[in-house]
C-alpha cells in the first residue's frame, strides 16, 4: 500500500509499504477514508535527524472497518470509524478516569513502534477501545468535522477544560493554529463570555471571529500582555488556552492569567523547563494539560457535530490526495494553509 514517510526534516516522500496485518487479536486493519497533517507533525518535519528506516505519518484518521482480530467485540467489516489519535483499552485505571492518552497498553500513532495513518490503511490496537462507530456514510458533507474528532477538536477542549473555562468568565486563546481555533469553539460551548485570541494571520482571525472571538490580539509579548489586561480590565483572562507550545507562547499564556486564574497547555513544549514558572507560583495561577484523551471526549462532542451546533471542519481549508502529502507538509509549514486534509 502507499503511505507517507518521514525521513529526516523536510524529506516527506510516498512509497509503497507493507500492507498492515491483525498483530494481536485485539487489532482492527481500517481502510483510511480521510486522514490529515498535524501541527505536531511540523516539528518533526522541522528537525528529524536522517533516518535510513524512516517513520509512517499520521495520527487522524476516518476510515472502514476491513478487519477485525478474535477478540474484538464491538467493531464489525464495514463499520466507518474514527480513530483518535492515541490507542487505549478502555478498560484501565486511568482510562476510567478519563485519561486516555495513559493508557497502561495504549500509545500513539505515527510513531517508529506504531505505524500512522498518511496511509491507505492502518493497524488499530485495542480497537474496542480506541475506536468510534459513526452513524454516517464516508461521503457525508460532516466528514470534515467528524475528522477534528480525532483530535483538534477535542485538543482544543481538552484546553478549555484544563483552563477551568465557564460561563460568564474571560478566555485568551494562545495561537491560532487549528487547535487554537478549535479552543475557540470549545470556550464559545462552554459558555465564555470574552474570547481573545492572539494571532495575526488574516485568514485564521476572521475564522476565529465566527467562531465566536470577540476580540483579536496580534501583538507579541509585553505588548500582548498589556493589551490583553487592558481588555479585561486590568485583572488578565480567567482562562487560558495555550495552543503552541514554544517558550514565548508559554510565557505570554502564564503572564496575561489573572491571578487564581488557570492555564491549559496543549501545545507540545519545545522545552524540558516551563516559563514564569515563579510569576505562575505567587499569582496562584493553575498550569495543567497535556496530550488530550480525545477518546474521553468523543460521546460528548459527537452530537453536537451531527447536529450542526459546532464546525469545527472549517479549519481544514485544503483538501489533497495521498500522493500530493509532501506538498501538504510545505503548505502547512508555510502557512499558507490552516491544517490539510488527506482524501483517499
Amino acid at each position: 500500500m502507499k503511505a507517507t514517510v518521514l525521513y529526516g526534516a523536510g524529506d516527506v516522500r510516498i512509497e509503497n509499504v507493507s500492507d498492515p496485518a491483525i498483530q494481536e487479536p485485539t487489532d482492527a486493519i481500517i481502510r483510511v477514508a480521510r486522514a490529515c497533517i498535524c501541527g505536531s507533525d511540523l516539528w518533526p518535519y522541522k528537525s528529524m535527524q536522517p533516518s535510513d528506516r524512516g517513520r509512517v505519518m499520521g495520527h487522524e484518521a476516518i476510515g472502514v472497518v476491513e478487519a477485525v482480530g478474535a477478540d474484538v467485540g464491538t467493531l464489525s467489516v464495514g463499520d466507518l470509524v474514527v480513530m483518535p489519535f492515541a490507542f487505549s483499552d478502555g478498560t484501565c485505571l486511568f482510562c476510567g478516569d478519563g485519561l486516555h492518552t495513559s493508557c497502561l497498553h495504549g500509545g500513539f500513532f505515527g510513531t517508529e513502534e506504531v505505524a500512522g495513518a498518511q496511509a491507505e490503511a492502518v493497524r488499530v490496537p485495542q480497537a474496542d477501545g480506541t475506536l468510534v462507530v459513526l452513524p454516517v456514510g464516508e461521503d457525508d458533507a460532516l466528514m470534515p468535522s467528524l475528522l477534528t474528532l480525532s483530535d483538534v477538536m477535542g485538543t482544543g477542549h481538552h484546553a478549555a477544560v484544563d483552563a477551568k473555562v465557564g460561563p460568564g468568565k474571560s478566555v485568551a486563546v494562545v495561537g491560532d493554529g487549528a487547535v487554537g481555533l478549535c479552543g475557540v469553539i470549545a470556550a464559545k460551548r462552554l459558555g465564555a463570555e470574552q474570547i481573545i485570541i492572539l494571532g495575526h494571520h488574516p485568514d485564521r482571525i476572521a475564522l476565529a471571529r465566527e467562531f465566536g472571538a470577540t476580540d483579536v490580539i496580534s501583538e507579541r509579548g509585553d505588548e500582548a500582555v498589556e493589551l490583553v489586561r487592558e481588555l479585561t480590565g486590568g485583572f488578565g483572562a480567567h482562562s487560558v488556552l495555550e495552543c503552541v507550545g514554544l517558550d514565548q507562547s508559554t510565557q505570554t499564556a502564564i503572564e496575561i492569567a489573572r491571578p487564581g486564574g488557570a492555564v491549559g497547555r496543549v501545545g507540545v513544549p519545545q522545552d524540558e523547563v516551563m516559563p514564569a514558572s515563579r510569576q505562575a507560583f505567587f499569582d496562584n495561577i493553575t498550569v495543567s494539560g497535556g496530550p488530550a484523551p480525545v477518546r474521553a471526549y468523543i460521546d460528548e462532542l459527537l452530537p453536537d457535530v451531527l447536529e450542526g451546533r459546532i464546525e469545527p471542519g472549517r479549519v481544514l481549508d485544503r483538501v489533497i490526495g495521498l500522493d500530493e502529502v509532501p506538498d501538504g507538509y510545505r503548505a502547512m509549514n508555510d502557512r499558507e494553509a490552516i491544517k490539510v486534509m488527506v482524501s483517499l
